[in-house]
C-alpha cells in the first residue's frame, strides 16, 4: 500500500482520545511509508493527522472543493493540494488516489464519505480495503446497525465481514495487508441463475 485515504471529522470531538487516535494513525502511516490522502482541511482530526504526517517527514495529499478552499480551510503545508469543483469529485479523486480507506470518528460528512466508498465496494467499483478505526468504541452503534441490516437481509454478511474494524491503527493496517475483497454484490439469486 502506497497511499491510504482517511475520512474523519473537521472537529476534534469531545474527548482527547480522538486526537490521540489521529496522531497514532498518522505516525503509523509514516512508519510504513504510506502517503496520507485526505480532505485537505487544517481543522479538527483532519488537520491533526495531516500535521502529524508532515511533522514526521511523511507525505500528505489533500483533496479540497473550491468552495471550502475559499473559506480558508485549506491546510497550508501539504505535500500536494488538489482542488476540485464538488464534494462528489472529491470522493472520486480520493478513491482514485488511494489503495484503501480508513475511517476515524467524524460526523455526517465522514459518514457520507464512508457509505459511498463502502457501497462502491459492494458494487465492485473498487476492491480496496475499508476499515473503521473504532477509537473509544465510537463506531459500536454503526457496527450494531450493520449486524441488524444483515439479520434483516438488507446487507449481505460477506460485506459486513469485509469491513475491517480495530481500535488501534497498527492492527488495522496489518489487516489491510491481508485483505481479500468479497465477491461483487448481485441481485440475481441462485435459483434465477439456473
Amino acid at each position: 500500500m502506497k497511499r491510504l485515504a482517511v475520512f474523519c471529522g473537521s472537529g476534534i470531538g469531545a474527548s482527547p482520545v480522538y486526537i490521540q487516535g489521529a496522531i497514532a494513525l498518522g505516525n503509523e502511516l509514516v512508519q510504513r511509508g504510506i502517503t496520507l490522502v485526505y480532505g485537505g482541511s487544517v481543522n479538527g482530526l483532519m488537520g491533526t493527522i495531516a500535521d502529524t504526517v508532515l511533522e514526521q517527514g511523511g507525505k500528505a495529499i489533500g483533496v479540497l472543493p473550491d468552495f471550502l478552499k475559499s473559506k480558508e480551510l485549506a491546510h497550508p503545508g501539504l505535500t500536494e493540494l488538489i482542488t476540485v469543483s464538488s464534494m462528489h469529485e472529491r470522493k472520486a479523486k480520493m478513491t482514485e488516489l488511494a489503495d484503501g480507506f480508513v475511517v476515524l470518528p467524524g460526523g455526517a460528512g465522514t459518514m457520507d464519505e464512508f457509505f459511498e466508498i463502502f457501497t462502491w465496494a459492494q458494487l465492485g467499483l473498487h476492491q480496496k480495503p475499508c476499515g473503521l478505526l473504532n477509537i473509544q468504541h465510537y463506531y459500536d452503534p454503526l457496527i450494531a446497525l450493520f449486524r441488524h441490516m444483515s439479520q434483516e437481509q438488507f446487507l449481505q454478511e460477506k460485506f459486513v465481514s469485509a469491513l475491517l474494524i480495530q481500535e488501534h491503527p497498527k492492527e488495522l493496517l496489518n489487516q489491510f495487508q491481508h485483505y481479500v475483497p468479497p465477491a461483487v454484490k448481485t441481485f440475481i439469486t441462485h435459483k434465477q441463475q439456473i
